[in-house]
């Protein structure tokens, strides 16, 4: 993702789901629209050096989730602060932990509204 439209979007209408390092926000798209990912670094994680690392290391966690996830899917990743002090297990865990909690509540949203409900 690049536009600051795309990024609003996900994030104000996507699913929500946070650990102590990430915040992902995802939203579905149509199947036939690639898998697509992006990410906030704000200032609050470091200087610039430490916040190319933390962006480094989830962009690796978030294309072996791609891998797995090929289409139909948005995700904006937000490192939170306590990302610069994490190592590349625990933002790994982390990653993975919030993608399965989002997936889980897209799931249940979608499943919802082809049962009438208003989410």
């Amino acid at each position: 993702m690049r536009t600051a439209a795309d990024f609003a979007r996900t994030v104000r209408s996507g699913a929500r789901s946070g650990r102590r390092n990430v915040v992902l926000y995802g939203s579905r798209t149509s199947e036939s629209s690639p898998s697509r990912v992006g990410f906030i670094v704000g200032k609050n994680v470091g200087n610039a050096v430490t916040r190319n690392v933390v962006k480094r290391r989830l962009r690796h966690a978030s294309a072996e989730w791609v891998t797995l996830h090929p289409s139909g899917f948005d995700v904006v990743v937000r490192a939170l602060p306590a990302a610069a002090e994490a190592d590349w297990g625990t933002l790994q865990d982390d990653f993975t932990a919030c993608s399965t909690a989002m997936a889980r509540k897209l799931e249940r949203r979608e499943k919802s509204e082809m049962e009438g409900g208003v989410s």
